[in-house]
């Protein structure tokens, strides 16, 4: 695992151009060039060389970071801005009492046991879905259903009917958290733990593809090793051949999750779609402001980005507003109750379960 001297060399190729200026969402809000890769890499470099401590307030700054990602998507220099963030959380977080008592919370012994407690109590309630005596492909998918499903399965119940009505196994596997909750707070040593649990079940099964209906949980999959085959629920629909029919007209938006990197093909999808008009929201692809530890130690700017994500939303007139992240499900309707509007939000599994597979 590295720490921060390791990336010494990235953070002092770093022009200071200040180009992430341009797309960093908190930038846009706060004018604050302590929110960007050029004040927080000065700061840094400041650490590294023994000029400055990596003290609270830079670890505030640290903290003023959505990880949206799109700064290294712009850097000319091809800076992994993000990952260098996350390293230095986590040099500042191992000598910290309070980050100590969120790492924790996020122990094996306490996160992971407290999530297979709340997947346990669902399952009594869980729809059974069986083969009705037809044959199922050859496919076997094998299913990362990460841990909002395991508190609140709706999800995981839309995708377990779409594959059943496409006759597709799906095999299931109690794996961990993806880690991206354990990243934003600096736990690296328990990001490396839970990668390895999850890249142990992957290996040790046999399937043909990894199906999930989050852009984190396929983000962090696809960081482990490019050798995963994993599949968002997008991909995999559009890749069918089917037509998905709606009973009555409707009209929908979609905000894309930052971590997700198929845009397109969620066009494609909707064009499969009969009776559903799709139309595209101004800034489709700024953050919606919740972003796990971002919005608890941000409120004010997470507030805002949610609010004007949320009016963005409403602009189209869309009768409901589809993404594929369940953070981005509780940016959303956080931003509406801010704007005092009601609008229907969903994932866009639990949406096209809801049609007619043809």
């Amino acid at each position: 695992m590295k720490n921060l001297r390791d990336y010494e060399n990235d953070i002092v190729k770093c022009s200071k151009c200040a180009l992430c200026q341009s797309v960093c969402p908190v930038f846009k809000l706060t004018k604050n060039e302590c929110a960007v890769s050029k004040g927080k890499f000065i700061m840094l470099e400041g650490v590294i060389e023994g000029k400055l401590k990596l003290s609270k307030t830079i670890n505030k700054y640290l903290d003023m970071c959505s990880k949206c990602g799109k700064c290294k998507e712009f850097c000319p220099s091809g800076i992994d801005i993000v990952k260098i963030f996350n390293c230095a959380k986590y040099s500042y977080a191992k000598n910290n009492l309070f980050s100590k008592i969120i790492f924790a919370l996020q122990s094996e012994l306490l996160f992971d046991n407290l999530l297979n407690l709340f997947q346990s109590f669902n399952k009594l309630f869980l729809l059974k879905y069986s083969n009705n005596n037809k044959s199922y492909s050859v496919q076997n998918a094998l299913y990362f259903k990460g841990c909002s499903n395991k508190v609140f399965p709706r999800n995981e119940v839309a995708l377990k009917k779409i594959f059943n009505q496409l006759r597709i196994n799906l095999k299931e596997e109690n794996f961990t958290c993806c880690g991206v909750p354990f990243l934003s707070s600096g736990n690296l040593e328990r990001y490396e733990r839970a990668k390895n649990t999850n890249l142990r079940i992957i290996q040790n099964r046999e399937h043909d593809f990894i199906i999930t209906d989050c852009a984190s949980c396929e983000d962090s999959l696809k960081d482990y090793d490019a050798n995963v085959n994993v599949m968002n629920i997008i991909d995999f629909l559009i890749k069918q051949d089917k037509k998905f029919v709606f009973k009555k007209p409707l009209r929908v938006t979609f905000h894309k999750p930052c971590h997700m990197k198929n845009y397109e093909n969620i066009k494609k999808l909707f064009g499969m779609c009969e009776n559903i008009e799709y139309i595209e929201m101004k800034d489709y692809d700024e953050c919606c402001g919740f972003s796990g530890e971002f919005a608890l130690n941000n409120p004010k700017i997470a507030k805002q980005l949610m609010k004007t994500k949320a009016e963005n939303a409403l602009s189209t007139g869309a009768d409901v507003i589809l993404t594929m992240c369940p953070a981005c499900v509780i940016g959303l309707n956080t931003g509406l109750l801010l704007n005092r509007k009601k609008a229907k939000v969903m994932n866009i599994v639990e949406f096209i379960s809801q049609s007619e597979i043809l």
